[in-house]
């Protein structure tokens, strides 16, 4: 697989880290997940299914689990030989906590030179606390679903580790990552910056694009209560729909900027859509060209064909399903082992690796440090 051979050591926590190194390890790499005797915290989130709760099953599959009191100087030193046989090192502490542990950059780099070390945190590691981005009077912000700056976060922070390895390949060199949960997502919003840059305002989400703006872009309620998306604007799928519906006079207003001027359509679909269920929309459409999809729910679509056919479903060794690995290589695919690593599971076994007898990892336990 493509990362047989690399090592990581994952001091991360809850979900941007362990998201990253779990989609490493779901491709050859050897992840040691270094956890407190208290354990990480998703282990103890949710109702647990063969003994394990989901979060942590979907977050920490196929890793070796090592307990370390990284308070102790020796669980300090032991977690320096890991780092000297390691390439990779994920943290997520508040920032500055690893160098009170002795083990920030400079000290690791000392040990490990060639290292690509990546630290994940909320704001980064430098700079005032950032503010969060304002919205158009009259907006209530809402939870979103997905904790996209979470994923946002661990997707950017697993670019830049990959970017460092390629330049170790040529250089020998080793890097410092700094990734910012509020950098990444702001990354994201290119979409959105015209009115900010442009003129000087927030933007008003109500009439943007991909916010309900346009009519073809948008969400749509059907007569049991399901829900249709139109996620194409372009003016073929726009006279394609409203011919068929026999509405053609709308559609020079879908020419038009989006925005209030396309308010008229979007009352027309809205009272359209409402008047069948959700799957017979869904058998009309089919063959209207029209970029549509009906709305499932996350039961639906984990039940449904679409994600199992593309292996995004898969079923563990102890038979629980769980997520597959959304890269889907034609050479050396990912193999996402299901295994679940117990609390402390490895450490025998990573210590032993290290050179520490039998006597000394008695003892080691015994005082806490393992």
């Amino acid at each position: 697989m493509k990362l047989s051979g690399m090592r990581v050591l994952d001091l991360s926590r809850f979900l941007p880290g362990p998201y990253l190194t779990m989609v490493m390890a779901d491709h050859g790499a050897e992840v040691i997940k270094v956890e407190s005797h208290q354990g990480e915290p998703t282990r103890q989130l949710g109702s647990p299914v063969g003994g394990h709760p989901v979060y942590f099953r979907n977050t920490q599959r196929g890793k070796l689990s090592l307990t370390l009191n990284l308070k102790h100087g020796e669980g300090r030193e032991i977690f320096l030989r890991l780092a000297a046989q390691s390439d990779v090192l994920v943290e997520s502490f508040r920032p500055g906590v690893m160098d009170r542990f002795g083990l920030g950059y400079q000290a690791v780099q000392k040990r490990a030179p060639a290292i690509i070390y990546c630290s994940l945190s909320a704001f980064g590691q430098t700079g005032p606390l950032s503010q969060s981005l304002s919205q158009a009077p009259g907006f209530t912000p809402s939870l979103p679903t997905l904790p996209m700056a979470d994923i946002a976060l661990g997707s950017s922070a697993l670019v830049g580790i990959l970017m460092a390895l390629l330049r170790r390949e040529r250089t020998g060199q080793g890097e410092y990552l700094d990734v910012a949960m509020a950098d990444a997502l702001m990354s994201w919003t290119p979409h959105i910056l015209s009115s900010v840059v442009a003129e000087d305002r927030p933007p008003d989400l109500s009439q943007e694009r991909l916010h309900g703006g346009a009519a073809f872009y948008n969400i749509y309620r059907t007569a049991d209560d399901g829900y249709l998306v139109l996620s194409g604007a372009e003016l073929n799928f726009v006279e394609n729909l409203l011919t068929a519906l026999g509405r053609p006079d709308l559609i020079p207003l879908c020419r038009e900027p989006w925005g209030l001027a396309q308010d008229p359509v979007k009352h027309f679909l809205t009272e359209t859509f409402a008047t069948r269920t959700r799957d017979e929309w869904d058998a009309w459409l089919a063959d209207k060209g029209v970029c549509y999809a009906p709305v499932l729910d996350l039961k639906e679509a984990w039940q449904g064909e679409q994600l199992r056919a593309r292996e995004m479903i898969l079923r563990g060794p102890d038979g629980v399903e769980h997520l597959g690995t959304p890269l889907k290589f034609a050479h050396e695919p990912g193999r996402p082992t299901g295994a679940i690593p117990c609390l402390g599971e490895h450490t025998d076994l990573i210590l032993e690796r290290l050179g520490y007898d039998e006597n000394e990892r008695r003892r080691l336990k015994q005082a806490g440090v393992c």
